[in-house]
């Protein structure tokens, strides 16, 4: 598979009409989430889609509008079009999961599991491309994992905020939301630096990780305080500290080493 410009022009135009099947799935979703949410007695739910669903519509059209550049990258033999395609099905990877969590929780279709599952093939299609080692792949794929658990980190931080009286508990999910945002943004970048073999991806993997664990275990040990049970916040943080210490052990740093040293040769 490495350097097939047909497998690569291919998965371009379904990238492509991935990105705008994007935008007629979270049209005809929206509005009927948010009325859903609101039937169901949730009008913090109902305001979170409000502003999730279009902040995620927003950047899977534009991942549409990448794939775009891609295809020309591959019509012309470019050696950069695999990677920007792997950052394209990264964004829509997000896209297409989240909206998923909402309809499901009251008995709604989810259609936008098929932009995640066509997503998650254009993003191995393209590290496959690229010829990119197992091993590369699969710390890609687990960071991943971090990527989209960090980002509803968030969002559920916009929902608590809602709903807690005004105070210090409140004023946590404030805090932290945003950092989890950022958190999820430096993983996926950490993803892209990791894939081209950049060597300050493993600092920047160490900050992702730090970032996730700052943002997560405050609000997940106040959610657990509060609730009285386990939290869904703290699977983020969690999984990002695993990642943490996989990153520093010595035999991560001799792989990532050998790594980057094969892809500065090239």
């Amino acid at each position: 598979m490495k350097n097939n410009k047909k497998f690569g022009v291919a998965l371009s135009i379904l990238g492509i009409l991935t990105g705008l099947l994007v935008l007629f799935l979270m049209v005809s979703i929206y509005q009927v989430n948010i009325d859903g949410k609101l039937l169901g007695e949730r009008p913090d739910e109902a305001i979170t889609v409000q502003i999730v669903f279009a902040l995620l519509s927003w950047l899977g059209i534009t991942a549409g509008a990448l794939w775009v550049m891609v295809l020309y990258g591959f019509l012309n033999n470019a050696s950069w079009a695999w990677f920007w395609g792997t950052v394209a099905a990264t964004v829509q990877l997000l896209a297409g999961f989240f909206p998923i969590i909402p309809p499901s929780s009251i008995g709604l279709p989810a259609p936008t599991i098929w932009v995640f599952l066509i997503a998650f093939v254009l993003w191995f299609g393209m590290l496959l491309i690229g010829g990119i080692k197992k091993e590369i792949i699969a710390l890609a794929f687990v960071s991943g994992l971090a990527y989209v658990l960090t980002f509803i980190d968030g969002v559920g931080a916009i929902s608590r905020y809602q709903t807690e009286a005004k105070g210090f508990i409140s004023s946590m999910y404030a805090m932290s939301q945003m950092v989890n945002w950022w958190g999820a943004a430096a993983w996926a970048v950490f993803i892209f630096a990791l894939v081209k073999g950049k060597t300050w991806s493993l600092p920047l993997g160490v900050f992702a990780a730090a970032m996730s664990m700052f943002g997560g275990f405050p609000v997940g040990v106040t959610d657990v305080i509060i609730q009285g049970r386990f939290s869904m916040f703290l699977v983020a943080p969690v999984m990002s500290t695993a990642l943490l210490i996989y990153l520093l052990l010595p035999g991560t740093r001799k792989m990532l080493d050998n790594w980057f040293s094969k892809t500065s040769a090239i």
